[in-house]
């Protein structure tokens, strides 16, 4: 958004002096609760994988399909279009679409009845939740002035692990006792219901002809392109969030089948003690993160980015060690350290994000970062690690699964790397 003259009917400078404190962070509390929907709908399969794979007979590198390709190909593909869309247009209406849209196809992903037909609605989803986060991170960028944005973005990606425990915990629970159908039909149908509350209480700054984009500033897609790509700070993140998602989102949605698997833990188990700890430790780690990326901003930017470098390199030997260790507790332990350092570099990344992109890219700048990063993160992350899985397995027997997640998280190193290279180039990269 631009910043506009003052307007006499609004007293408005920016779109975030329209709002009260209290407003600002109800519109986050709505922003908060889409975003988990999308969390859950995205995360819930990977705690189904193991009774998908028992009636479906199907081998781990197509379980990385499902999980993988099958939602991240749909979802890089519209996520580009509908960015386009939100940087013009109503993001409220895009997030009240896109949530019925997923909710929808997640339940129908119950209703498969074999292999295909599950990886198919899943392509429905990745499709409906592709314009989720782009229209709410730049609302945020509307709704806070730059000074708060870390910590606004650490409350909406907090989100991410509440949908992560619903998603385990829930889906553990309802698959245990009841299949993983109903599992999937359950974490769908709340989304319904949330997109009414979405539509008659979230606000769109852009209803005010004094904050609508005016005409002819919208940049084309080349154009936007080019302009972020000629910032060496904007690459060197998009290749750090790329490789970052391929262990948060890669790797990770086979934690639960190793500990299944190589430790023996109930399903049960996995979904509430392992889920809690995770949830713990990226919820303070989101937290610390943000408090701590808006506090070292006020001396240098580049440390948006050289925070969670440091994040990202310190998690690296807690997580390889959880597959070194021989209980459930001592890998809970290394979990939850791991998980704190990891998540604790998240809402830097953001936020460098939103410093380096300029207001009239602001979703474009999202949408590609997600584009790339769940494409070759989410979706070819499950693939590469379901197939290293296979290939190790042939030799390993079960403890291939061991051997395939301990290589894939290798590439948490040149993602801290390549943040410190992004962090270099920042101050001088940066746009209002």
């Amino acid at each position: 958004m631009h910043t506009q003259n003052l307007d006499a009917s609004t007293g408005a400078r920016h779109p975030w002096d329209l709002y009260t404190a209290t407003q600002r962070w109800g519109f986050l509390v709505l922003l908060f609760l889409v975003s988990t929907s999308n969390y859950v709908d995205k995360i819930v399969i990977s705690v189904l994988l193991e009774p998908i794979k028992a009636e479906f007979r199907v081998s781990d590198t197509l379980l990385g399909l499902l999980s993988g390709i099958s939602f991240a190909l749909f979802y890089a593909s519209f996520g580009i279009p509908i960015a386009r869309w939100a940087d013009r247009g109503s993001r409220k209406f895009i997030i009240t679409l896109s949530l019925i849209i997923w909710s929808m196809m997640t339940t129908v992903c119950g209703l498969a009845q074999n292999f295909w037909q599950l990886a198919l609605a899943r392509f429905g989803v990745g499709a409906g939740e592709a314009g989720a986060l782009p229209p709410a991170h730049s609302l945020i960028a509307d709704y806070f002035k730059p000074a708060l944005r870390a910590r606004a973005i650490a409350v909406l990606m907090a989100s991410a692990t509440v949908g992560y425990l619903i998603g385990f915990v829930g889906g553990t629970q309802i698959a245990a006792s009841h299949g993983w159908r109903l599992a999937f039909i359950v974490m769908g149908l709340p989304g319904l219901a949330l997109a009414i509350l979405v539509h008659l209480l979230l606000k769109e700054p852009r209803q005010l002809p004094e904050f609508r984009p005016r005409h002819g500033t919208q940049e084309s897609f080349l154009e936007t392109l080019r302009a972020l790509l000629a910032k060496r700070s904007f690459v060197h993140l998009l290749i750090a969030m790329v490789l970052y998602f391929m262990i948060a989102y890669g790797a990770a949605v086979f934690f639960p089948s190793y500990l299944i698997r190589i430790l023996k833990i109930p399903l049960t188990q996995v979904g509430s003690a392992y889920g809690a700890v995770s949830a713990v430790a990226s919820i303070s780690g989101y937290i610390v993160g943000g408090f701590l990326a808006d506090r070292a901003t006020r001396h240098n930017i580049a440390w948006l980015a050289w925070l969670p470098a440091i994040g990202i390199v310190v998690s690296w030997p807690m997580l390889e060690a959880m597959f070194l260790v021989p209980t459930f507790t001592l890998f809970l332990a290394l979990a939850a350290i791991g998980g704190f350092a990891l998540n604790a570099a998240i809402p830097g990344m953001f936020a460098a994000l939103h410093a380096i992109c300029g207001s009239r890219r602001r979703a474009m700048a999202v949408a590609l970062l997600f584009f790339f990063a769940n494409l070759l993160g989410l979706g070819v992350g499950p693939v590469i690690t379901g197939a290293l899985s296979d290939a190790f397995s042939s030799t390993q027997g079960p403890a291939g699964i061991r051997a395939a997640l301990m290589l894939v998280l290798t590439v948490l190193l040149p993602a801290g790397w390549f943040l410190y290279l992004s962090g270099r180039h920042l101050r001088v990269n940066a746009e209002p």
